[in-house]
C-alpha cells in the first residue's frame, strides 16, 4: 500500500517542505519563519554583515538588510531612528558601524520628519570623531551636502564644550578620507565661544593661524586655545622621554596622540597604562607585551589584569563582550592578523596573567543577570554554514566559535545546564522521522570552569555537515532529558531534517509533559528564524546582543 503520509503530513513535515502557510524559504532551501522588519533591523544593528554568510556574500547580505532598514523607515521613520539611537547608545552592539550606516540612510529619507529625526540623533549615534567620519562617508552614498546636513554637522561641533571637543580633535584626527578640517570647511560652523573659535582656527590652519584675524574680526592668541590643545602642542615638541611621560601623566594623553617615535618605548607605555581607558587597554595588550612592558609576574601585568577584571570599569566604558573575545583570540595567538601576511608585523609571547584576565573579563562584560534555576539545554549549531562569515568583522570569530562563547556565558550563570553540538550527518542524520543514520548530535563535556580559549578550540575542531535545528528536541525526547528551556545558537538556515523544529518542540512537550520553552539565538543577520511567532513559548534573540542574557532569563522565568 502506498505511504502518502511520507509526502505530506501536518505533524511531521520535512524541512525542505513548507509546514505552514506563514513559512518562507531560507537561503539553504529549507523553510523557516520570516522575521518582521523591526526584528530584522535589530539583527542588522547588532550583527552587521561583515564577511557575509555561507549562503550570502557580504554585498547581498548588506543589500537585503538595507531593504529591511528602508521598510522600517517607510513604516515609521522617527520610530526607526529612535531604535537606531537606542541600540547605539546602549552599547548592545559590538560595533557602531551598522547603526551609523542606518542613520545615514535615514538622513536621506524622502520624508522631512525622518530626515529631521536622523540629523537630530547624530550626536547620540556618532559620539566620537571617528564615528562622525564614518557618517560623512556613508551619508554621501545617499544624499548631497545640503543645508540641513551642514547644520547638523556644525551642531555636532558647536554643542560640545570646547575642552571635550579639543580631546576629539587631537585623538581622532582623520578616517575614511575625512578629517576635522574637511568637515569644518563643509559645515562652516559659527563658533559659539572664543575657545571654539580658536580651536576651529587651529584645526584648519594650525597654531600659526591664530595670529591672523578671525571671523570675529580680531586675531586670536594661543592662550585662547583649550588647555588640552596647548599641552598637545608641547607633546609634539617634546624631545626626551621625561618630558613625554610627564605630559602623559599630567594631561592623560592616549597613545593616539603620541608621535610615532615614542610608540615603542616601554616607559612611555607604562605612563599610558596608569590612566589608560578600558577599551584602549583591551586593544593594546599585544603592543604593550611586544615592547616588554607586560611580562610574566611584572607589576605592569598585575596592574593590567586588575583593570581588565574591574567590573565597574567594564560597565562604565560599555565594553562589549565581543571586544573582549576578539582581544582574547588575538592576544592568545601571539600576533595580530596582519602578521599572517607580512614579515616584521607585531608579535609577542602571551603572558598567562593577561590571558586569564581576558577570560574573566569576557563573562564580566555581560550585564549582571540573576540565575533562573531552570534546566537549560544549550545546543550549538556546528553545521557547515556556521563556519562562514565573521561576528562583527572579527577575523576567525565565525558564528560557530562565537556561539560557543555566548553559550558559556549562560553555562557559567545557571546551575543545571547541558551542552550539545548538532549537525545533520550525510547519511540522513539522527532525528529523521523514522530514525536511522549516524548521529548528528554530540553531547559536549565542556565546562564553564574551563578557560574560554580551550572551549573555543574544542568546538572549532568538531566535524560539520548539514543543518537540522530539530535535532536538540528530538534527542532530548529520545534520551528522556528534562529541559525547561532549549537555547539553540544557529544561523537559522535549517534544511536537512524530516521534521521542523517547531514540530519537534511540540512533540517533546507532549511526550515529556513539560511546557518547555525555546530561545533561538540568531548568529547572523539573515531574515529567518526557526522560532514560531505564534507560539508564546518561543523567543528569537540576536546573538551577542549585550541585553540578550537578561531577556533570555526573563523569558525562561515566564516574565516575557
Amino acid at each position: 500500500m502506498a505511504n502518502y503520509v511520507k509526502h505530506f503530513a501536518a505533524l511531521l513535515t520535512p524541512q525542505r517542505q513548507r509546514a505552514r502557510a506563514d513559512q518562507v524559504k531560507n537561503s539553504a532551501g529549507g523553510y523557516a519563519f520570516a522575521l518582521d522588519e523591526w526584528a530584522r533591523l535589530d539583527r542588522w544593528l547588532i550583527l552587521g554583515a561583515e564577511g557575509g554568510t555561507y549562503y550570502a556574500g557580504e554585498r547581498k547580505l548588506t543589500v537585503d538588510n538595507a531593504r529591511a532598514v528602508e521598510a522600517c523607515l517607510a513604516a515609521d521613520g522617527p520610530r526607526a531612528v529612535q531604535r537606531i539611537a537606542d541600540v547605539s547608545r546602549s552599547g548592545r552592539a559590538p560595533k557602531n558601524a551598522p547603526a551609523i550606516f542606518a542613520l545615514a540612510m535615514a538622513a536621506a529619507d524622502a520624508k522631512v520628519e525622518t530626515r529631521k529625526a536622523a540629523l537630530g540623533a547624530l550626536p547620540e549615534v556618532c559620539r566620537t570623531g571617528t564615528d562622525l567620519f564614518h557618517f560623512a562617508r556613508d551619508v554621501q552614498g545617499f544624499r548631497k551636502w545640503g543645508r540641513a546636513l551642514r547644520s547638523a554637522v556644525a551642531a555636532w561641533y558647536n554643542e560640545k564644550p570646547a575642552d571635550r571637543l579639543a580631546v576629539q580633535a587631537i585623538k581622532y584626527r582623520q578616517r575614511d578620507g575625512f578629517s576635522h578640517r574637511d568637515l569644518l570647511r563643509l559645515a562652516h560652523p559659527v563658533a559659539p565661544s572664543p575657545q571654539h573659535d580658536a580651536l576651529y582656527r587651529w584645526i584648519v590652519g594650525g597654531i600659526e593661524a591664530l595670529g591672523k584675524e578671525s571671523a570675529r574680526g580680531k586675531a586670536l592668541r594661543p592662550e585662547e586655545l583649550p588647555d588640552a590643545v596647548r599641552a598637545f602642542e608641547s607633546l609634539r615638541a617634546a624631545t626626551n622621554r621625561k618630558q613625554v611621560t610627564a605630559l602623559i601623566r599630567q594631561h592623560r594623553f592616549t597613545h593616539e596622540m603620541l608621535q610615532t617615535e615614542w610608540k615603542n618605548d616601554p616607559a612611555v607605555w607604562e605612563a599610558l597604562l596608569e590612566q589608560m581607558p578600558q577599551t584602549a587597554l583591551i586593544r593594546n595588550l599585544g603592543k604593550m607585551t611586544a615592547v616588554g612592558l607586560l611580562s610574566p609576574m611584572s607589576d605592569a601585568s598585575r596592574r593590567a589584569a586588575r583593570q581588565l577584571t574591574d567590573a565597574a570599569r567594564l560597565a562604565a566604558a560599555r565594553v562589549h563582550p565581543v571586544a573582549v573575545l576578539s582581544a582574547l583570540k588575538v592576544y592568545e595567538q601571539g600576533h595580530g592578523e596582519r602578521a599572517r601576511r607580512r614579515d616584521g608585523a607585531l608579535s609577542w609571547t602571551p603572558v598567562r596573567e593577561i590571558v586569564d584576565a581576558l577570560d574573566e573579563a569576557f563573562y564580566l562584560a555581560f550585564r549582571a543577570v540573576e540565575p533562573t534555576g531552570k534546566k537549560h539545554l544549550l545546543a550549538l549549531d556546528v553545521s557547515g554554514s556556521m563556519t562562514s562569515g565573521q561576528i562583527a568583522g572579527v577575523p576567525g570569530l565565525t558564528p560557530r566559535v562565537a556561539s560557543a562563547a555566548m553559550a558559556m556565558a549562560t553555562a557559567r550563570l545557571e546551575r543545571e545546564v547541558a551542552v550539545v553540538a548538532f549537525t545533520a550527518a550525510a547519511s540522513g542524520g539522527y532525528g529523521g522521522r523514522w530514525g536511522g543514520g549516524a548521529s548528528g548530535l554530540t553531547p559536549l563535556s565542556i565546562s564553564p570552569k574551563q578557560r574560554l580559549d580551550d572551549v573555543l578550540r574544542a568546538v572549532s575542531g568538531l566535524p560539520f555537515g548539514g543543518t537540522d535545528c530539530a535535532l536538540p528536541m528530538i534527542w532530548a525526547k529520545r534520551s528522556r532529558v528534562e529541559v525547561d528551556t532549549f537555547v539553540i545558537y544557529t544561523d537559522n538556515e535549517t534544511w536537512a531534517g524530516d521534521v521542523h523544529p517547531f514540530q519537534a518542540l511540540r512533540d517533546y512537550r507532549q511526550a515529556m509533559g513539560r511546557p518547555a520553552r525555546l530561545v533561538v539565538v540568531g548568529m547572523t543577520s539573515t531574515g529567518f528564524s526557526i522560532a514560531d511567532p505564534t507560539d508564546p513559548g518561543m523567543l528569537d534573540v540576536v546573538g551577542f546582543d549585550g541585553a540578550a542574557p537578561q531577556v533570555m532569563a526573563d523569558f525562561t522565568r515566564g516574565a516575557a
